[in-house]
């Protein structure tokens, strides 16, 4: 077990070092950017971006799910060379038609959302960005099914180090305004797409074989509507809201978004790193109970970033932003509540995949579909920005919970109901006691007291509510003796 756990762990940590620094190093520039940027570029910033989200959705077909899928189990028994060259040449030729004519239709699109010039601009250069990205889930696949952990998060973090520079060239010297955001990626795509080509050339030829074409299909078309309307929980909910409020309000929900997306540090990187360690483990004797014990230590990470999400929240306003963004505070623990149920939908879902019931994630997901946006259309109206958190935040949780019915119906795993509530419980308990217990200060000392308080708390209720087991508790003294002895070989290094 503790090997499993080990191996996850790494994982986690190598696949998500290099995107989670950078986008830690973002959110330290956001003070800078609130500078530059006004409310309402931060608006038309949101709404792009939420274009954004469905045009990458658009732009695979479901078919990048296909490819992960039948990498090592491919049913129709032909080369892997075969179905890769399918799946490419179809996406590239289905693409060419769907972006050209989304390119085509950019002013439409810009005079809809009433874009200002370099926001019309940003819009355009999303679109070509999206294109030309649409089969780096190829390469990128590749290195995670060939275990080329460390190469994939190099990879990641230079693309990702990169945006970051040129963003701030564009965007604070230039004054490009939000289309430095896109050009960014435009860039740094054109220069990462040679070094990609090493691991598309072993597997693109000139073939293509319908029967392949109908496999993969089969698998990820189900996706397509799943993706569109995941898209929609976020992106829907960014343009539903755009109806009801003004694009300076909507710059300040954006924002208050962005820092409401903490969860997505594990997530983003857990999903990596996941999808090719459950499909693994599931052919094990033990593999459900496996997948149980890592659900839970998957919840227990949700549900701390939660706790500290809220208890932080005015402090990171205060931090990040500007006073004049406070009304973000109360859109904050919504959004990473909603983000949490989000990762929860990750750990629950699994037995769609597993045994191939693809179709039931549009369910699912069509489901907090229609609740964020249902409830969007009662909420927004009258409680504005507050309204549209709520409604992500029941969204999320709709999702998560029908895709667990639909999963366990077809793929049990005795997910371990008690430990998970004495977790979420002790992290609701943590954001309170912090909340409660420091008092507003200069707003580093309470973000860093608050986090602290939030932590300790937490940990302290899960050890005396009997949440570890026997091994679980040794193993975390082995832990805890392992630091205390580098601790001291460090010291006396430093001695000498």
């Amino acid at each position: 077990m503790r090997a499993t756990v080990r191996h996850l762990s790494q994982g986690v940590a190598i696949y998500g070092a290099g995107d989670a620094a950078v986008q830690i190093v973002n959110l330290l520039l956001l003070p800078v950017y609130v500078r530059v940027l006004s409310k309402e570029d931060y608006g038309s910033l949101g709404v792009v971006l939420a274009i954004e989200m469905i045009a990458r959705i658009v732009s695979r077909w479901g078919l990048d799910g296909a490819f992960m899928r039948y990498y090592h189990d491919r049913p129709a028994g032909g080369p892997l060379e075969r179905l890769t060259s399918t799946i490419v040449w179809f996406i590239a030729g289905a693409d060419v038609i769907v972006f050209g004519v989304a390119l085509a239709a950019s002013g439409w699109i810009g005079a809809r959302f009433s874009f200002q010039p370099p926001h019309l601009l940003a819009l355009r250069l999303m679109l070509v960005n999206t294109f030309l990205i649409s089969l780096t889930f190829v390469p990128y696949h590749s290195m995670r099914l060939r275990h080329e952990a460390a190469t994939y998060s190099g990879l990641v973090f230079a693309r990702s180090l990169g945006t970051l520079l040129l963003r701030i060239a564009l965007i604070l010297w230039l004054r490009w305004n939000i289309a430095g955001v896109f050009a960014a990626d435009v860039i740094m795509t054109v220069i990462l797409l040679p070094i990609l080509w090493r691991w598309f050339a072993p597997l693109v030829r000139g073939v293509f074989s319908w029967n392949e074409l109908g496999t993969v299909l089969r698998f990820g078309l189900p996706r397509l509507p799943h993706g569109l309307a995941q898209a929609g929980l976020d992106a829907g909910n960014k343009l539903l809201l755009n109806r009801y409020i003004s694009r300076e309000a909507l710059g300040v929900y954006q924002n208050g978004f962005t820092l409401g997306t903490g969860v997505r540090f594990f997530t983003s990187a857990f999903e990596t790193a996941w999808a090719p360690f459950y499909y693994a483990t599931a052919k094990q004797p033990d593999g459900r109970m496996v997948l149980a014990k890592m659900a839970t230590y998957g919840f227990a990470v949700l549900s701390v970033i939660v706790a500290l999400s809220v208890a932080v929240s005015r402090e990171a306003v205060l931090l990040f932003l500007k006073p004049e963004y406070l009304g973000a505070v109360r859109v904050i623990p919504l959004i990473a509540l909603g983000m949490a149920m989000q990762g929860a939908y990750l750990l629950a879902s699994i037995g769609l995949n597993l045994t191939s019931r693809t179709q039931y994630y549009p369910v699912a997901t069509f489901a907090a579909l229609a609740v964020g946006l249902g409830s969007g259309l009662v909420l927004m109206p009258r409680y504005g920005i507050t309204g549209a958190a709520i409604a992500f935040a029941a969204s999320g949780f709709t999702q998560a919970l029908v895709a667990f019915g639909f999963a366990r119906h077809f793929f049990p795993i005795p997910f371990e109901a008690g430990r998970i509530l004495r977790v979420i419980a002790s992290a609701t308990v943590a954001a309170v006691a912090a909340i409660w217990l420091v008092p507003d200060m200069h707003p580093l000392v309470s973000f860093s007291l608050r986090a602290l308080v939030t932590v300790l708390t937490f940990l302290l209720l899960l050890a005396g509510s009997g949440f570890l087991r026997k091994t679980e508790r040794a193993f975390a003294l082995e832990m805890l003796g392992r630091l205390r002895r580098k601790r001291v070989a460090l010291n006396d290094a430093g001695a000498e």
